[in-house]
């Protein structure tokens, strides 16, 4: 799928993307490479998975990564209660007990369901997983197979697109990026800000839109704990919209829904103090 393609359907999805983007995902579909994502939080880099699986009409899996997150964790685990129960149906009616592990008493985890299913498998926030992780999944993705000692080998017959995301709390090793296509994510420009907001915000005045735009970009200018994404732009127009259409007045409405823009106290008061709502 070409550039442009991608483009278009990304935007019938309400996912307005730059060009820069847009070429990353084309080669790392192209090149059959997995897609390393960065970014501040909600500048969309899980948005984008989601809305990749639904262009493409493919399965979409998630594993959402942590501290302490494991191999067994994220590839599959044997159901042993549903196993126990088993042996002790069996011996109560006098059967042999069957076989223990096969297909009935697995239970798969995203790692493995990639390998069985069409999908994009979305690795998500991977900067929370311990080395030791993300280590087994370097190989994982050089391969796309794993052994169950009991069953054998599952290989992927069709090869998952793989998108990973990451908050940038650690630095991710040399070998992962080396095995992947890497893009990051910047804040957008005004102007595709805008675009963001009438998509994501129909019907909302353009003077309106025009405010709130411009008072986004003079937070993010601000030193902040945390600066506010996309997502929080769309929430607070969101909530300014509902707060204007009960009768509000528009700067009282960004006042009073400033809580879905910023998340610290400290962080408020910044902003009011150099906004002036």
């Amino acid at each position: 799928m070409r550039v442009e393609q991608l483009g278009y359907k990304f935007a019938g999805e309400r996912y307005l993307a730059g060009e820069g983007l847009l070429t990353a995902v084309h080669l790392a579909l192209t090149l059959q490479r997995p897609l390393i994502l960065e970014g501040e939080p909600g500048v969309g880099k899980t948005e984008l998975a989601k809305v990749l699986a639904r262009v493409l009409d493919r399965e979409l899996i998630r594993l959402q990564c942590y501290e302490g997150l494991d191999a067994a964790q994220a590839l599959y685990e044997w159901d042993h209660p549903k196993q126990l129960l088993a042996i002790r149906a069996c011996e109560a009616e006098g059967r042999p007990v069957g076989a223990l592990y096969d297909e009935e008493y697995l239970m798969e985890r995203p790692l493995l369901r990639a390998l069985r299913v069409p999908c994009v498998l979305l690795i998500d926030e991977i900067d929370r997983a311990d080395s030791e992780f993300e280590a087994f999944l370097l190989e994982f993705l050089s391969d796309f197979q794993i052994t169950i000692p009991e069953l054998g080998t599952v290989r992927a017959e069709v090869t998952p697109i793989v998108v990973l995301t990451s908050n940038r709390t650690r630095e991710l090793h040399d070998a992962l990026k080396r095995r992947c296509l890497y893009h990051w994510i910047a804040f957008p420009d005004p102007e595709r800000e805008r675009a963001i907001i009438d998509a994501r915000v129909p019907g909302l005045a353009d003077e309106a839109a025009a405010s709130l735009v411009e008072a986004v970009a003079g937070v993010r200018r601000l030193r902040l704990i945390k600066p506010p994404g996309i997502a929080e732009t769309i929430d607070w127009a969101m909530g300014a919209k509902q707060l204007a259409e009960e009768g509000l007045e528009w700067p009282l409405a960004l006042r009073r829904s400033l809580g879905l823009l910023v998340k610290e106290a400290e962080d408020t008061e910044a902003v009011l103090e150099a906004l002036e709502l």
